[in-house]
């Protein structure tokens, strides 16, 4: 019983330890979508809170089809103009809220690349917004 204790401490201490991305999906119909991608060792967070970007993901084209250097240039040009509308919001009907800091000389890897390529996707065709780069 003792061993058995200690093996599970242990593999709670390893598995607590552990870095890396870490995506969470929670959606439920009656709230919003949340997605929350975290990296600690390079201290940053993106929490996406959409009602239905859950769901519109997976009607997206699938990880994998676009490489990662296409998502980071696309990134890129949607920060910039996304960024450049925050700062303006007399013109932007109160729809973008906070500066997003995206750094191009960081690598924050193919997955974090993947779902903020998207959600700048679903957010021009929610809010009828065209950031320059547009979807394709």
């Amino acid at each position: 019983m003792r061993t058995m204790l200690l093996l599970l401490g242990l593999s709670l201490a390893i598995y607590g330890c552990s870095s890396g991305n870490k995506v969470i999906h929670s959606s439920d119909t009656n709230k919003n979508d949340t997605i929350r991608i975290a990296n600690d060792s390079l201290e940053y967070q993106i929490i996406i809170i959409e009602q239905g970007f859950d769901t519109w993901l997976l009607s997206q084209p699938p990880r994998g089809f676009y490489d990662q250097s296409y998502l980071e240039a696309k990134n890129r040009m949607f920060v910039t103009d996304y960024n450049s509308r925050v700062r303006q919001p007399s013109n932007s009907r109160n729809i973008y809220s906070d500066e997003i800091n995206y750094d191009p000389r960081v690598d924050y890897g193919y997955e974090v690349n993947y779902l903020l390529y998207n959600y700048f996707v679903y957010f021009q065709e929610k809010y009828k917004q065209h950031l320059t780069g547009g979807r394709n």
